[in-house]
């Protein structure tokens, strides 16, 4: 150990000590620059030329900062750098691309200070370098992985689109005398909703139709939606009353249920039956515990169609079926909707069925595509308030 009163050992210790600084300053694991307020390399550690390839006699006195960078470097240099540096004195962690005596390029980050004398002019600018290979290295990869990532979500909102279209009628049927339209809001394109719509031909002058709500998002409310669709139609075709249709789809989803996982659905079923001899309609709806159809009269009023004790279908054996019937006069239209919208989040709390209907009563009287463009301009309105899935179905009886 140095003992405090031998001077011999102090003088071996400060010129170790010595010897150190100039070591670190020379093979630092960072590239150590000085240069001249004109740019002039004036002084550079080991390291630094190492990592260019340079010899100390190459640079010092004969080339400046901004040789050693790239194009693109040097006008970043002279752009954004030096001025920055000028007027704050110091500058941090700026990135910027030198290229060696090979023509290679070396990413680098650089921290200058500028060195003022003792009456406060600048002399000097300190530059500390670090090598950036393996920074940039990772943030190309991380850019590439993100790439990766950006393509394969829009292979799978592609995927869900194309899902989605298969789940609902490409167009709907058109019916003789009647005007018909209808929408479905996504809410995301990163799931599959369960929201589902159809009509379609019983017998001449008797029309199906249907709007639905299944359980769940992604493949397992696909494949549920599917399910609904084709069970509905295929059991109107056996026998058309609209109770005994939602009957038969319930029977169908408990015996097809598996345990531990949640298989039901809202419905509302509705048999359209034109009069031949009168411009009426008469209207035969069935509930499976969706929420009420409004009726927008052509007298310019608007109303729900309750059907209270409809049950889930799905989940008990002997669901509970309400039915309701209505006659469509001259320039009445009937809306039919999913909770998508109700229950869409505002400023104020749910958006709700009050305001659903003050929304119609507005609207009325109203023309089935006229209707859908208002329900679409809503749903819009509400933007990210909308946090599921949408469908909406208008039967439009024409005004003489």
């Amino acid at each position: 150990m140095c003992r405090a009163n031998d001077p011999e050992q102090h003088a071996e210790f400060a010129a170790l000590l010595e010897d150190d600084v100039e070591d670190l300053y020379e093979n630092a694991p960072c590239g150590y620059l000085s240069t001249l307020l004109d740019g002039r390399i004036a002084k550079v550690n080991t390291t630094l030329l190492d990592w260019l390839g340079y010899r100390r006699d190459d640079l010092v006195g004969k080339r400046s900062f901004s040789d050693l960078l790239t194009v693109g470097g040097r006008i970043y240099h002279e752009t954004h750098f030096a001025p920055l540096l000028r007027m704050q004195g110091q500058i941090s962690g700026i990135a910027l691309e030198m290229r060696t005596a090979d023509g290679e390029r070396l990413p680098v980050l650089v921290t200058s200070r500028v060195t003022t004398g003792a009456d406060g002019q600048p002399l000097l600018i300190r530059s500390t370098v670090f090598d950036a290979r393996d920074r940039r290295a990772y943030e190309v990869e991380l850019l590439r992985a993100r790439r990766e990532a950006d393509r394969e979500r829009e292979r799978l909102q592609r995927l869900n689109a194309t899902l989605q279209r298969t789940l609902l009628p490409p167009a709907l049927e058109p019916v003789p005398g009647m005007e018909v339209a209808a929408h479905y809001h996504a809410a995301s394109t990163e799931e599959v909703g369960g929201d589902f719509y159809d009509l379609f031909p019983i017998s001449p002058g008797v029309w199906g139709f249907f709007l639905g709500d299944v359980c769940g998002k992604g493949v397992d409310a696909a494949i549920m939606t599917s399910q609904a669709r084709y069970t509905l139609r295929a059991a109107a075709v056996h026998d058309p009353e609209p109770a005994a249709v939602l009957t038969h789809l319930n029977t169908v989803m408990v015996r097809d249920a598996q345990p531990g996982t949640p298989r039901f659905c809202t419905v509302l079923y509705g048999q359209l039956v034109l009069d031949p001899d009168e411009p009426r309609a008469t209207v035969t709806l069935a509930s499976g515990g969706h929420p009420p159809a409004i009726l927008l009269r052509g007298n310019g009023s608007a109303d729900y169609l309750p059907t209270p004790g409809g049950q889930l279908i799905g989940v008990l054996p002997d669901a509970a079926i309400i039915t309701r019937t209505c006659t469509l006069e001259p320039g009445d239209t009937l809306l039919l909707y999913t909770d998508g919208i109700t229950e869409a989040r505002t400023a104020d709390g749910w958006y709700g069925e009050a305001k659903l209907l003050d929304f119609a009563r507005a609207l009325a009287p109203a023309s089935a595509t006229g209707t859908i463009a208002a329900v679409s301009d809503l749903l819009d309105s509400l933007g990210s308030g909308v946090t599921d899935d949408t469908a909406v179905l208008a039967l439009h009886l024409p005004a003489a």
